[in-house]
């Protein structure tokens, strides 16, 4: 008899995860979804409709890849399109977090991508972050906008709408949206007091060969020093 795999500690890290956002102030109402891979088809997803700071462990749904109920409980997000295409395209993503983190979410909607050479830590961890295109939520379109990007990050900027970060666990997931998410309001507040200077080419590349070294994720893209072109 094969043994049942529990799967509470997911579920209670799915709301922890949750309360953390909806204190931080990173989503409101309903917003935000969050997603784990428990097999190569089968995963858990915050419920619809739910506030992401009043979630019960129980109330997570479990789907398989096209987002019907293994278990005849609860209605996934209409979002869910957004995070089947991106585990299609990685095998090694194990969650994704999604969010409308204000600062991040700031920079999409002025149309910039987080891509400059301002933070080491930002460019040793996650790299450039692009921006993708915009598309509507829960349509066809929101993901094909992203389909460029996956496969070269683990956190992009959806313009107009929020903030997507990979981890091969959910708390990988959720640490990358807090680096960029505080990544960003550092620049947002470096252009009030004066202006964002970029690090030099060979302080960047020195970054990256770090962290090439120190075998880090190569899900990497280059970010722009000052005079380098969009």
């Amino acid at each position: 008899m094969t043994q049942k795999i529990n799967f509470d500690p997911i579920r209670k890290d799915l709301c922890e995860i949750g309360r953390r956002v909806f204190q931080h102030g990173w989503v409101a109402a309903n917003d935000g979804n969050f997603s784990v891979r428990l097999a190569e088809d089968e995963f858990l997803v915050t419920p619809t409709g739910v506030s992401k700071g009043f979630m019960d462990p129980a109330k997570m749904v479990y789907v398989n890849l096209a987002g019907d109920s293994l278990d005849g409980k609860g209605k996934v997000s209409s979002e869910w399109k957004m995070h089947r295409a991106s585990y299609e395209k990685r095998s090694d993503i194990g969650a994704i977090v999604h969010t409308h983190c204000p600062h991040a979410t700031a920079f999409s909607v002025a149309g910039l991508a987080l891509d400059k050479a301002v933070l080491p830590e930002q460019i040793y961890s996650l790299g450039a972050v692009p921006l993708a295109p915009y598309g509507q939520p829960g349509t066809h379109d929101l993901y094909q906008g992203m389909l460029p990007f996956i496969e070269k990050s683990n956190a992009f900027l959806l313009k107009n709408h929020g903030v997507v970060t990979y981890g091969k666990d959910l708390w990988e997931a959720f640490f990358r949206h807090e680096a960029l998410e505080h990544a960003a309001r550092i620049q947002i507040l470096a252009r009030q007091v004066g202006k964002v200077e970029t690090l030099t080419r060979d302080q960047v590349n020195a970054l990256y060969e770090a962290r090439t070294e120190a075998g880090l994720d190569p899900h990497w893209i280059d970010c722009r020093c000052e005079g380098e072109e969009e």
